[in-house]
């Protein structure tokens, strides 16, 4: 799997390299995004671990897939990951929208930072 990764990583879609342009080095709400992520059997298109987020990017063949990519929601969600899904076309004509609709998640759904020193539980 992760050198198929390495692979989908070599040879990106135009509307992954537009989003990864603009999400790459912590641009869109200091978060640190991963492409082509490895997770259990799937492949996630992008990942903040922060926020515990993956997008995911759909092209015209996703139309048919749909069973299957409900079946690989459900299996990122019980893992606690938030996903977010995509049409190419709204990325390479829209991608303001599609930056601001992320960036209100990862506003709206911070991952949990460590407890102040002192308010953790104590032994």
């Amino acid at each position: 799997m992760k050198q198929l990764a390495r692979a989908l990583r070599k040879n990106q879609t135009d509307a992954e390299k537009l989003l990864w342009y603009r999400l790459r080095n912590r641009q869109l709400a200091d978060c640190k995004f991963r492409r082509q992520q490895v997770i259990g059997p799937y492949i996630a298109d992008f990942l903040c671990l922060e926020p515990k987020l993956i997008i995911e990017l759909d092209g015209g063949q996703h139309a048919t897939q749909q069973g299957q990519d409900e079946q690989r929601t459900r299996f990122l969600e019980s893992l606690g990951y938030r996903v977010l899904r995509f049409w190419n076309h709204d990325v390479v004509n829209d991608v303001e929208s599609v930056l601001e609709a992320i960036r209100l998640v990862v506003i709206r759904f911070p991952h949990p930072g460590p407890l102040p020193e002192g308010e953790g539980e104590r032994r």
